[in-house]
């Protein structure tokens, strides 16, 4: 990159000069108020990306009980509900050449752990109560103008936040490392994880300022890393949401009865006591949410794979334990039964904080005599707010 000026034709010529940032700070404000310089590509149905601020400052605990251990810069989030984590770095900060990229793999990795979707909104709530912004108007960018934080239209604000979480949990997400110099090892290493990374885009975001007279700024970015995304076998991130026809051909083309009897059971259930919201994963999936204790608490989600060995139900205790404490969680996670593969998972929630998407196979709950009524009796206890015993099989 050379330190030749822009120029700006209006009455005359204006020469501007390249200029840099004169502290992060100040760059790390630019983005956050201005965040459509980092909009490149488009959503997954073609229409083009628009970043929307979650949170400055975003705490990332490495754990599920203790405080933030790291501060993120920046969150975003598009209307697909694909999070786009940011780190923001000046050209005279030597930890832009390769230590910043382990920083960035550190926030990733436990943010898909420790992030449930009941923290995100608030963190996106509180962000514009900061702001001055109107929630409708906010919502309006992520729902399509069908929403302020509620049930209007095709989706949910509580429906999308669940979506960025299951993004989060699987990996679906944006890294973007912005300085106003990227260097050739930065470089490097962007295009070489974007190769080998299925799941997560990675790119490194170039911000060049030019000042001219008076306060007329030009910024110009130019991102690296574009062409390894274009590389890159499909990720299967998609916008279809699943539908109630959906699994029901799925449920019917499982061969054993009891799948069948099993799925079809959960889903009943959750339709009846509460309410089904549509899965956006590659697979077909739904969310069952439960009323507890005066508000819409997302439990569990049935995901139906290609692979019919696949299929799980898992619990979202992330989210449980967000909106009722992990005194309920705790009780639910005591209620549920004895499983293979369940019990294990379970066991492990205590030192999680009960924070995790702990799952059982399908096949598995359906063989087990009397499991699927345990599992429908350790739901109504969560929501009447008691304790079911243990059911063994």
């Amino acid at each position: 990159m050379t330190n030749q000026p822009v120029f700006v034709l209006g009455d005359e010529l204006r020469a501007l000069e390249r200029a840099g940032f004169e502290t992060e700070a100040e760059f790390q404000e630019l983005l956050a108020r201005h965040p459509r310089v980092l909009d490149f590509g488009s959503l997954a149905d073609g229409r083009p990306l628009r970043l929307v601020l979650v949170a400055r400052e975003m705490g990332v605990p490495t754990g599920a009980e203790g405080a933030p251990a790291y501060w993120l810069d920046h969150l975003f989030v598009d209307a697909d509900g694909v999070p786009t984590l940011v780190e923001v770095k000046r050209a005279t900060d030597t930890r832009i050449r390769r230590e910043v990229v382990g920083q960035m793999l550190d926030y990733a990795a436990n943010a898909a752990r420790y992030w449930p979707a009941a923290l995100l909104r608030h963190s996106f709530e509180d962000t514009c109560a900061k702001d001055g912004r109107s929630l409708e108007e906010a919502y309006g960018e992520l729902l399509g103008d069908r929403g302020d934080q509620g049930e209007q239209g095709d989706r949910s604000a509580e429906e999308f936040w669940t979506t960025v979480e299951e993004r989060l949990a699987a990996g679906q997400m944006r890294l973007l490392f912005v300085a106003d110099q990227i260097p050739l090892e930065l470089r490097a290493i962007v295009e070489f994880l974007n190769r080998q990374m299925r799941q997560t885009d990675v790119y490194a975001v170039e911000l060049t300022q030019y000042r001219g007279g008076g306060d007329l700024r030009v910024l110009v970015p130019r991102v690296h890393g574009e062409v390894a995304t274009a590389a890159k076998s499909p990720s299967g991130r998609t916008t279809q949401r699943t539908t109630r026809d959906d699994m029901n051909a799925a449920i019917r083309s499982r061969t054993d009865p009891d799948v069948r009897r099993t799925a079809t059971a959960l889903l009943d259930h959750a339709a009846a006591e509460g309410r089904l919201e549509c899965g956006t994963a590659k697979y077909r999936s739904m969310r069952a949410y439960y009323r507890v204790s005066g508000r819409g608490v997302p439990v569990a989600t049935l995901s139906l794979h290609d692979d019919p060995a696949k299929d799980d139900l898992s619990f979202a205790f992330g989210s449980i334990t967000y909106h009722l404490g992990h005194d309920r969680a705790a009780a639910f996670a005591a209620s549920l039964p004895p499983l293979p593969g369940l019990t294990e998972k379970l066991a492990a929630l205590p030192a999680k904080g009960y924070n995790g998407w702990p799952s059982v196979s399908l096949p598995v709950l359906a063989a087990e005599p009397m499991a699927l009524e345990a599992v429908l009796s350790a739901i109504e206890g969560l929501v009447a707010g008691e304790e079911r015993p243990q059911t063994s099989g």
